[in-house]
């Protein structure tokens, strides 16, 4: 005979969490208390605890019905002369996370900077790199504009500007 069906459960199974413990079992777990310790105790499933305190685990997120879906990251090469202009510029705190998040990889004579941000990060620091084009008054360098027309091709491709 099986250890459940000695507890009287039916087909192996345990009961579901009484609905009148549920409020004692979320006390506990915010308590500290683990799941199996409170599934052995009030002799039920770990799957039935983990029901009770679904909104309470750390890697829950709230899903609305028509909430777009979150956007993931992308990861982009910038090349090095635009992120050299780039960490002399103003940036918002988004963006200058990103870079200093990015890894420098080594290519040939220059480098550039592998970063993962979400696409709407990525046009804003393309945005900033404008003035690498010459307009503005200031000069416009062969190099520093090619890395530009790298770099927006890369975003580019990701999906068209709205």
């Amino acid at each position: 005979m099986r250890a459940t069906e000695a507890k009287g459960c039916q087909g192996g199974r345990r009961p579901a969490l009484a609905a009148d413990k549920t409020g004692a079992v979320r006390t506990a777990y915010l308590e500290n208390r683990s799941i199996a310790a409170l599934a052995r105790g009030h002799g039920v499933s770990r799957g039935a605890i983990r029901t009770a305190v679904a909104d309470l685990l750390p890697d829950h997120t709230a899903v609305e019905k028509d909430a777009p879906a979150p956007e993931l990251p992308v990861t982009l090469d910038i090349p090095g002369k635009a992120v050299y202009f780039l960490r002399t510029a103003e940036l918002e705190p988004a963006e200058r996370a990103a870079l200093d998040q990015g890894v420098t990889v080594r290519r040939g004579q220059g480098y550039t900077l592998r970063v993962t941000a979400i696409t709407a990060v990525h046009r804003q620091l393309l945005d900033r790199c404008q003035p690498l084009d010459g307009g503005q008054g200031l000069p416009a360098v062969p190099a520093q504009r090619k890395a530009r027309r790298e770099y927006e091709n890369r975003v580019s491709a990701l999906t068209p500007y709205p």
